[in-house]
């Protein structure tokens, strides 16, 4: 019913549809009132939401601010404001707030545009390709493991035997090593490449290195990949493009400014 945005305590935020019952407060906790101001604050953002008011609603809200003041003046009382760990709380909420206030103000200054989205989902679907692939693989904890495992299958050992009893991975191991359907792209790339260059129903003749171990890689099938429609997909291509546009500023930033780091 009503939400909040934390800074060192807190900054609340409830919001209603109309302001005409915010036109006066007049309310003060052992003689300290309680801010319109920040009343209004929280009034503004919620009505930006939707937010429908009722009686009910507004008790509730004005009950809460009274209660956070009570344990606000409580707390400076007994000197907890004062405290070194609550002062450290409230440097880094206010520094973190002015950020995400910072940022939010950038992306709206610099949306991205419909054109970016549009050439972003082009390269989306070259990066997809035509085709998804069935795999199944066998991780190994080192190269000398992995040639073992191929000469065994040279051998004419069974590859999902061989990839429930050796396999490291543990999320395909007791699937016999089965991966599923999955485009090319979605692994990491001397995966794919070993992926792609196999026919249906060959394995890798020597050991594929990623940063997660050796593979064995079989081929099972293939089958033609239709990319998600423009629609479907356009929201996460803009908040990517939004992430590497806010990436670019702090590097940009950190490119012109005077950074001593000392640590050994």
């Amino acid at each position: 019913m009503f939400s909040f945005i934390k800074t060192f305590v807190f900054v609340l935020l409830i919001q209603f549809g109309s302001l005409a019952q915010a036109a006066d407060l007049n309310i003060t906790v052992n003689g300290k009132p309680i801010k319109k101001n920040l009343y209004d604050f929280v009034v503004k953002d919620l009505a930006s939401r939707g937010q429908k008011m009722d009686d009910n609603l507004n008790n509730m809200i004005v009950n809460r601010m009274i209660a956070m003041e009570l344990i606000n003046q409580e707390a400076e009382r007994t000197g907890l404001n004062k405290d070194a760990t609550y002062l450290l709380k409230e440097e880094l909420a206010r520094k973190e707030m002015l950020y995400n206030t910072f940022l939010q103000g950038y992306v709206q200054k610099n949306p991205i545009s419909e054109s970016d989205i549009k050439n972003a989902y082009e390269q989306y679907k070259k990066d997809l390709g035509t085709q998804e692939f069935n795999a199944k693989h066998i991780l190994l904890a080192n190269e000398q493991e992995a040639k073992d495992v191929i000469a065994e299958l040279n051998k004419g050992g069974n590859f999902s035997k061989i990839a429930k009893d050796k396999s490291k991975d543990p999320g395909s191991k007791d699937k016999s090593g089965d991966l599923g359907w999955f485009p090319a792209n979605s692994m990491v790339k001397p995966f794919a490449e070993a992926l792609t260059s196999l026919k249906k129903g060959n394995f890798t003749t020597t050991p594929v290195q990623t940063q997660f171990g050796w593979h064995v890689i079989k081929l099972e099938d293939t089958r033609a990949l239709q990319a998600p429609e423009f629609d479907k997909v356009k929201e996460g291509l803009a908040k990517t493009l939004q992430q590497k546009q806010l990436d670019k500023l702090v590097l940009d930033l950190k490119s012109k400014a005077k950074i001593v780091d000392n640590r050994k």
